[in-house]
This record gives C-alpha cells, sequence and structure tokens, in this order.
C-alpha cells in the first residue's frame, strides 16, 4: 500500500532532481554554450539596430520627398485645368484625406472648380434582388424623365452610371487641333443661364432620387454640370480571394463617366496594391484605354499626378497608368502637361487660402 511517507519521499525527490538540474544547466552555461548565446544575441541586436537606422533614414528621406513634392505642386499644377469643372466620386472606403488633398490641388493649383462629391454607398454594390429592384425603378424613371435610353444589355448599377453621367457630366469646347475627337464630335454649344439652371434642376432632382433610396451621397453642387471626374476607390483585395463587388463594378462605372467626360481619372492609395486590388482589376480591362489611374494618391505626388493625367488628356494624349503598383507604366506624364489653351473662363476657382497637406 502506498502511504504517505511514499508520497513524501516522491516529492523530495521531484524537487532534488529540480535543484541538481538547475545547478548543473547553470554550470554548463558559464562555458561554451553560454558563450553561444551571448554572441547571438549581440548580432541579433546589432541587425535590428542596423534595421532601425535604415528604417528611420528612409522616412527621413520620403519625409523630404513629400515636402519637395509640396513645395513645387504650385508651381507644376498652375492653371493646368484653368475654366474646367471637376466631378468627384468615391467608393465605399475611400479616404476622405485623398479626397480633400485632391479638390484642393484641383482648385487652389491648377485653377479648376470642383462642382461636389458623389459617395457611392454600399448598396449600389448590393446585388440582392430587392436591392436591384429598387435600383432597377429609378433608373427607368430617371431615364424616362431625362429621355436617356439605357443600354439593356447592362447591369443596373451600370444603367445608374449612364444616367448619373448623362446628366451631370460634358466634354468641355476644346478648339480645332487640340485632342483626338474631331472639333464636330467634343465641341458643344455654350448653356444658357435658363437652360443652365433647367439642366441643374434635372439633374438634382435625379441625384435625390437615387440619395433618397440610400444609393448615394451628394455633398456640394454635384449636380453641376461638370467636365472632369476623378474617382477615388480604396486600394484593397479581398483578403479571402473572392470577387470585390467594387473591382467589378469599377470598370463600368468608369467607362461611362469617360465616355460623358473630357478626362475621367481613377485614383488609390498605395497600400495593398496587389493583384485583385480595384486599380489592378482596372488595368487589366479594356477600360484602361479610356482612364488614367494613379496608384499612390495617398502622397503630395501622387495627388499631383492625379491633375497632370486630367490636363494630359485635356491635351489630347492618351490616358496612362500611373504610380508604383501593378501595371502602372510610368510615374507621371511626359513630358509634363501645360496649360492647354482652350481654357475658358466657365468656372470660377475657389478663393480658399492655400490649406497645408497632410
Amino acid at each position: 500500500m502506498i502511504d504517505f511517507r511514499y508520497h513524501l519521499v516522491s516529492i523530495v525527490a521531484v524537487f532534488l532532481a529540480l535543484a541538481i538540474g538547475i545547478v548543473l544547466g547553470s554550470t554548463e552555461l558559464q562555458g561554451p554554450a553560454y558563450n553561444f548565446l551571448n554572441q547571438t544575441t549581440a548580432k541579433l541586436q546589432n541587425e535590428y539596430n542596423q534595421a532601425s537606422s535604415q528604417r528611420d533614414a528612409a522616412q527621413q528621406q520620403a519625409d523630404l520627398g513629400e515636402n519637395y513634392a509640396q513645395a513645387i505642386e504650385p508651381v507644376v499644377l498652375h492653371n493646368l485645368l484653368a475654366g474646367q469643372r471637376l466631378l468627384i466620386i468615391t467608393e465605399p472606403g475611400a479616404p476622405a484625406s485623398v479626397v480633400a488633398a485632391i479638390s484642393d490641388a484641383a482648385t487652389q493649383d491648377a485653377g479648376a472648380a470642383v462642382t461636389g462629391q458623389i459617395a457611392l454607398q454600399p448598396k449600389f454594390f448590393d446585388n440582392s434582388d430587392t436591392t436591384l429592384d429598387s435600383l432597377n425603378q429609378i433608373n427607368l424613371a430617371m431615364s424616362s424623365a431625362d429621355g436617356i435610353v439605357l443600354n439593356s444589355g447592362t447591369t443596373y448599377q451600370q444603367q445608374a452610371a449612364e444616367v448619373i453621367a448623362g446628366e451631370i457630366l460634358s466634354r468641355a469646347q476644346r478648339p480645332p487641333g487640340i485632342g483626338t475627337a474631331t472639333p464636330q464630335a467634343s465641341a458643344q454649344p455654350s448653356i444658357s443661364p435658363s437652360a443652365g439652371s433647367q439642366q441643374e434642376t434635372t439633374a438634382q432632382t435625379m441625384l435625390g432620387a437615387y440619395a433618397n433610396e440610400g444609393f448615394l451621397t451628394i455633398s456640394g453642387q454635384p449636380f453641376a454640370s461638370a467636365t472632369l471626374a476623378v474617382i477615388v476607390t480604396p486600394q484593397t483585395a479581398p483578403s479571402d480571394g473572392s470577387a470585390d463587388p467594387l473591382d467589378q463594378l469599377l470598370v463600368p462605372v468608369a467607362e461611362e463617366l469617360a465616355a460623358n467626360s473630357s478626362a475621367t481619372v481613377v485614383v488609390s492609395v498605395s497600400a495593398d496594391s496587389g493583384p485583385g486590388s480595384p486599380i489592378a482589376v482596372l488595368r487589366a480591362s479594356n477600360a484602361a484605354s479610356m482612364v488614367s489611374t494613379v496608384d499612390d494618391a495617398d502622397f503630395v505626388a501622387g495627388q499631383s499626378v492625379v491633375i497632370q493625367a486630367l490636363a494630359a488628356q485635356l491635351n489630347g494624349a492618351n490616358p496612362g497608368s500611373y504610380g508604383s503598383a501593378n501595371g502602372a507604366s510610368a510615374v507621371a506624364p511626359s513630358p509634363a502637361p501645360t496649360p492647354s489653351s482652350s481654357a475658358s473662363p466657365t468656372a470660377t476657382p475657389s478663393s480658399t487660402s492655400k490649406k497645408p497637406k497632410n
């Protein structure tokens, strides 16, 4: 029978073995093993210090680049978009700081007027039967009221883009020899104040219909006629490898905007710009021949390239893929665009003072 004495002896034996192990282990570590561990620790610490120094140097260099880009931006962009009217469209998750910076660059440096912003909501990308039926009803009502013939072979979201783009975007008037289109195709008669007011009222009613059902929100006066469009999209790819609704709809929406404007640019940020991100999907599609893309608009230099890309298209250049992510073919348009001679005093840029950029 196992008695108390047996348990007591067993416990003493365990603690004795532990004590002997500690003594022997500490003794052995005083020799080669201890020296090896000590040398390895010192090596890792040295490598960590070097990596930290390199990181700090790279950050300092990046800060200097940002400061330089911010300093020369007013000169580089001066009056590149004079007389143009810019509409900004955002997808869910688009960084507000990027939207604000592009707006500032367009108005305060390039001489354009930003009419307003249309923020597409998650409901716009919802493909459930109930949501699609609601969107279809608005599309049919608005297209019928405004005399727009919808393309029956497209999605309801693309049809909504047809209605929106057809009402609030117009091509800027260009003199002969500017741009790829013929003067007859690209020129539009000027709109009288009364006609302009009627057009804005119609566009405001149309946007209100989509906004009331939660498909989008508006700020500023996006119902005013615009000549240029910028789409700001989050630069992310689904982690599970599934198809992103933003990817599937960005291409047709961008195509509709490009078909109705003088220039359209799709922009995103530099992080998470791998395969499957919205910009990568668009660059691999036929839409890449219709719109320019900029993948680093979270930097001042990228924001400047957004404006340059719009100006380059206004001057007749083909759309380009700019930045450093997948599919980018250049950092910026080359040669650098200059103010177009077609600029007209149809828009008055904001008179707000220059704001510091983040």
